[in-house]
């Protein structure tokens, strides 16, 4: 499972000594290098669709009963969220008259809770239908970039951290939002920060890494349909154990007890 993706290792007890220390090393790249994107693309993909083909779920769909109505596409924009109703309505700015815009008015209607009204029966068959336009592909993409990935990476930047960090970062705010409360990105941020400072701070980036995953099992334990910790216990935790900081495959991991490789 599995393929080669391209990488710049560390070598000698030099780097492995930068690994252990947090000490930034100079070939290191961020999570926005082509090679690192995909791999996040994949980490985040075993989680959400046990699946490292990411690709393949542009027209995933389903209400997973969490309270956020259907969850869909590559990074689960949810009806109940609001970043399915901005996805859809970008769809339509760009592809005007497309399968999916007929439904906006009840997208509105259900942001912010679970509700399926007006949206049930064809909704779903409608996503996947879209789902096979490359123009709503690149919508998926865009948002994606937009609301999660690139924020995740200029703050990851900003603190220090290399692509390990800021694919914390990501997935952090991929469930949780990027919010200010408790259990949002926001308030995971502000506890790893009580209790350890990133690098820019001056800090060991282990140490504040361990300390920003222990934040987040933290939150998702507040919450059922997230209790489920194994996307940090065995896959984030372990490349950190590993001082794969700059997240260097192969990677090994497993989510939800299931294995997963990058070579």
């Amino acid at each position: 499972m599995g393929a080669s993706l391209a990488a710049l290792p560390l070598v000698g007890s030099v780097a492995n000594a930068a690994q252990a220390t947090g000490v930034r090393s100079g070939a290191a790249v961020g999570l926005d290098d082509p090679a690192k994107k995909e791999i996040a693309m994949r980490l985040v993909s075993s989680a959400e669709n046990s699946s490292l083909d990411w690709k393949d779920q542009y027209r995933y769909i389903e209400d997973i009963d969490d309270g956020r109505g259907y969850t869909a596409g590559i990074i689960g924009f949810c009806s109940g969220t609001g970043d399915m109703l901005d996805l859809v309505e970008l769809y339509a700015d760009r592809s005007p008259g497309n399968i999916l815009e007929r439904y906006l008015p009840a997208l509105r209607e259900v942001n912010g809770g679970d509700s399926h009204e007006g949206l049930d029966p064809g909704y779903q068959d409608a996503w996947r239908e879209a789902a096979k336009d490359s123009a709503f592909q690149k919508c998926q993409n865009d948002e994606r970039d937009r609301v999660y990935f690139n924020p995740a990476v200029r703050r990851g930047k900003s603190d220090g951290l290399r692509a390990l960090g800021q694919f914390a970062y990501y997935d952090a705010i991929v469930m949780h939002g990027d919010g200010d409360d408790g259990t949002s990105f926001g308030g995971i941020r502000e506890r790893a920060l009580a209790k350890a400072k990133p690098p820019a701070q001056g800090g060991n980036e282990v140490t504040y890494l361990n300390a920003f995953l222990d934040a987040r099992v933290w939150a998702m334990k507040q919450e059922e349909a997230h209790s489920d910790t194994s996307r940090v216990d065995t896959a984030q935790r372990v490349f950190l154990q590993q001082g794969n900081l700059d997240l260097n495959p192969p990677l090994d991991w497993k989510v939800y007890g299931d294995s997963f490789h990058i070579g």
